[in-house]
């Protein structure tokens, strides 16, 4: 298959692209270096698919660019890219996230529609359900984020139905919770803590531990993505991609501790605006029609981003954060 993956030189997005290709797919590689976090991160999250016979990398604005030509004869587009972020979007930065999260899908689910896609598979988030106490989160559930990030997320969402009811286009929705592993920002929680633990550094706690996600190991959103664009179902269809187990935070900070071999140092701040308490995900429904089941615990997806982490900021590593 021919695809096309936006956001490509982020996390999950890059993740995604060095899947495609191992599976023999020929993958177009799209991003528009959002300064969010550092240009260079990214560009060390291409570096390996650059040599990769298979992979074209394009750098594109999707809220400005000439998109018509990026989906020629394009048979998956997988549409990994946004203004990341829930604290973030808050006041004058909400224009950043409704152009690249809100019009910029717009825009490209237009010329996919044009193009005739085989399947557009859009990510979205957990954060759409807001701070709910009816859990699980199912599909079905009433959706209502409480930042303007989730309301952006839910936004483009909306689109990505509305597109399917209206001309066809064959979209499929997965609603990511809380995805974690190598690669994984700057700016979320287990980067900062398990960083934090290699350098014996101070690390920030927002509220009081209690709190719970259902942590998704990034193979595991890889492969539902994978799975959406084989098997995604009739146009407009919605799943929960969620790592299967509720976790605290307290939790997995002494996960944290005992990987790492040292206590952190933990300065606690109070609940920020557009944190939720609890998420859990009911994957049931991608379980019975994407045959998705997450298979790396927790514990075992945070030894692997410690390994990552370790690499990452060795200090005598060239270009090391």
């Amino acid at each position: 298959m021919r695809c096309l993956v936006t956001g490509a030189a982020g996390f999950v997005g890059s993740h995604l692209c060095e899947r495609l290709v191992e599976l023999g797919h020929d993958v177009t590689g799209l991003d528009c270096f959002l300064a969010y976090y550092p240009r260079m991160v990214k560009e060390r999250n291409l570096r390996a698919l650059r040599t990769r016979p298979g992979f074209r990398f394009v750098e594109c604005d999707l809220s400005s660019g000439e998109l018509s030509p990026l989906l020629e004869r394009v048979d998956w587009v997988f549409h990994e890219a946004a203004q990341a972020g829930v604290r973030a979007s808050w006041g004058k930065e909400f224009e950043i996230y409704a152009l690249h999260n809100v019009v910029a899908t717009q825009r490209l689910l237009e010329a996919a529609r044009d193009a005739g896609v085989a399947r557009f598979v859009y990510a979205s988030s957990s954060s759409i359900y807001g701070d709910t106490d009816d859990l699980p989160m199912r599909e079905a559930s009433l959706p209502r984020p409480i930042s303007p990030y989730g309301v952006t997320k839910l936004a483009a969402e909306h689109l990505c139905w509305l597109y399917a009811r209206s001309f066809g286009v064959p979209t499929v929705s997965l609603r990511y919770f809380t995805v974690y592993g190598p690669r994984q920002r700057p700016d979320m929680a287990f980067h900062r803590f398990l960083k934090g633990a290699l350098r014996r550094e101070e690390i920030t706690l927002y509220d009081d531990g209690q709190q719970t996600r259902d942590f998704t190991y990034v193979s595991d959103v890889v492969a539902a993505n994978v799975a959406a664009a084989e098997r995604g179902g009739e146009p407009g269809e919605v799943f929960n991609i969620g790592g299967g187990s509720e976790v605290s935070i307290n939790q997995a900070l002494a996960t944290i501790e005992s990987i790492a071999g040292c206590a952190l140092r933990v300065r606690r701040e109070s609940r920020q605006k557009g944190d939720v308490r609890h998420t859990v995900a009911d994957c049931s429904r991608a379980r019975r029609l994407l045959g998705f089941r997450p298979v790396v615990a927790v514990e075992q997806g945070l030894r692997m981003e410690w390994q990552w982490i370790k690499e990452e900021y060795d200090e005598h590593r060239p270009g090391a954060a």
